[in-house]
């Protein structure tokens, strides 16, 4: 038959290529969101009794087989409870590639007038980028928090409401030393400055440096099981660092955080 492909004596189905090239694809996926987590090593267990299942099945071993199955139907009630943060994260990074996200081009071709224009969008990055450089000089310590997909949720008994327009003036007067408002992080939704702060959860990644302090590891948190972007500005060195999906990028330009913000708030236009 033409869907069946031989080879070295096996014959196989192209629906059974495909489903393992499904597969392959999932575990690589998963392999890489759950890397440097504490959750990596249940990952690898669990892909150990997965191999090990298959291989008695394969042997014949059928006391081996039974047990194994039991303890895997059981067990997948147990995954989901253990990795329901991973699994958000990972069914937030689906939603951002589907044609009806938020930033796709469909969604903006058919429903325009639920998204800021392009010229105001700039503005925004413009405001934002400058603060960063302008407090990257003089050294200004500074977490910004870019809400891209919803309203970001926050202890609002620990923060402080501003809901005002995104200006570089405004952020750098926040994160002035002498302001009660600059520990914490500024969280930005749409064209508004809603709270400042904010505390944020502290990322446990182990692969992170050991260099970097506490605003870096909100920003590594609060992306890790959200889909917002996290500016930091390095109150020792005077850098920028951005963090996103859980990973740091660190001593960034000006240039390169624009060109972040453009590929982030103006699809298309980075």
């Amino acid at each position: 038959m033409k869907d069946v492909i031989h080879f070295y004596g096996f014959n196989f189905r192209w629906l059974n290529v495909l489903d393992l090239l499904i597969v392959v694809f999932l575990v690589i996926q998963l392999y890489r969101l759950l890397k440097g987590s504490l959750a990596f090593n249940i990952f690898l267990g669990l892909l150990v009794v997965y191999a090990v299942y298959f291989l008695v099945r394969f042997l014949g071993m059928p006391i081996l087989s039974n047990i194994l199955q039991n303890f895997i139907n059981v067990g997948i009630i147990a995954i989901i409870i253990i990795f329901q943060p991973e699994i958000r994260k990972f069914l937030l990074v689906l939603g951002k590639k589907t044609p009806l996200s938020k930033d796709s081009f469909l969604t903006k071709l058919f429903l325009p007038d639920k998204f800021k224009s392009y010229r105001e969008e700039e503005n925004i990055i413009n405001e934002i980028v400058m603060a960063a450089s302008h407090m990257a000089s003089r050294k200004t310590g500074a977490l910004i928090i870019i809400a891209t997909t919803y309203r970001l949720k926050f202890d609002s008994a620990s923060s402080t409401t501003i809901d005002g327009n995104v200006s570089a003036r405004l952020i750098e007067c926040i994160f002035e030393k002498s302001s009660p408002l600059h520990d914490g992080a500024l969280i930005i939704v749409g064209n508004r400055i809603l709270a400042a702060k904010v505390i944020l959860p502290v990322s446990d990644n182990p692969d992170l440096p050991s260099r970097i302090g506490l605003r870096h590891r909100s920003a590594v948190g609060i992306t890790e099981h959200s889909d917002n972007l996290a500016i930091v500005v390095s109150e020792e060195r005077g850098t920028i660092s951005y963090a996103e999906d859980g990973e740091l990028s660190m001593d960034v330009s000006p240039e390169d955080l624009k060109v972040k913000l453009y590929t982030l708030l103006i699809d298309g236009y980075a």
